[in-house]
């Protein structure tokens, strides 16, 4: 596929491995829109970004990601990529019980149906496009789940399942389905999750990530695994309990 000459919508573009694939797309020579719901960000993502596009909304509020759907068909008619990356990630202690019960509805509204749902209004309109795509941004912990972030990661493995039944639904059209599953990253994500006292978060470069997808979608390569995600999944399927016990020792 081209990766440049496009127009590129990113969910979540404002902040880390979003704001990186922007950065990629826009050197790459590609019209890039960005979505958040956070209007302080998107307005620092532009001063770093001028090219970039914004468009404020919450996506996991049905009628903003309709809202999204009309604004985007209506101001960039030439549109043909979409990446569902938008996500939030939250420790849930079960045995607390439903202390604050719109953690998990948000995450899943986030997370799986905003994906979901906005793939489902864009696939007819990028169907009429010559080459387009759709990539949707799961984690090595649709694999391996820590269970310290039960929805966060139910709802990766979602994306991952949906992902491989949307390329095969879509193999007779012109829109190509990635999947970009990346490891821990370097993220206000992964700082946002870490209890008090513990060490700074660290992790891959989001900038590493945006260049891994880019380069695999130049390729064809539709299961993006970047650094320890790919050991992670085949770690998986070769030994599960095993994988799940080590991810799971902090």
């Amino acid at each position: 596929m081209k990766i440049q000459g496009n127009t590129v919508l990113i969910t979540g573009g404002a902040t880390g491995i979003g704001f990186a694939l922007a950065e990629s797309f826009v050197q790459a020579g590609n019209t890039v829109i960005i979505c958040g719901r956070r209007k302080d960000k998107l307005k620092e993502a532009k001063k770093k970004l001028p090219q970039i596009h914004l468009r404020a909304c919450d996506l996991s509020k049905e009628k903003e990601r309709e809202s999204l759907f009309n604004w985007a068909k209506e101001n960039f008619k030439d549109m043909n990529i979409l990446i569902n990356n938008a996500g939030i990630q939250t420790m849930i202690d079960l045995k607390k019980g439903a202390h604050k019960p719109a953690n998990g509805k948000n995450e899943i509204e986030t997370n799986l149906m905003a994906p979901i749902s906005l793939s489902a209004y864009f696939i007819p309109w990028l169907s009429k496009r010559k080459e387009a795509a759709i990539m949707n941004v799961s984690s090595g912990l649709a694999f391996v789940p820590i269970a310290a972030m039960p929805v966060y990661c139910a709802t990766k493995a979602a994306i991952h399942s949906f992902t491989v039944s949307l390329r095969y639904q879509l193999r007779d059209t012109s829109i190509k389905v990635f999947e970009l599953v990346p490891p821990a990253v370097d993220t206000e994500l992964g700082k946002g999750t870490a209890e008090e006292g513990e060490p700074e978060y660290r992790g891959l470069p989001p900038g590493e990530v945006a260049q891994a997808a880019l380069s695999a979608m130049a390729e064809n390569e539709y299961e993006i695994f970047v650094g320890e995600a790919k050991d992670l999944a085949m770690r998986s399927r070769t030994n599960p309990e095993r994988a799940f016990q080590n991810i799971n020792r902090w």
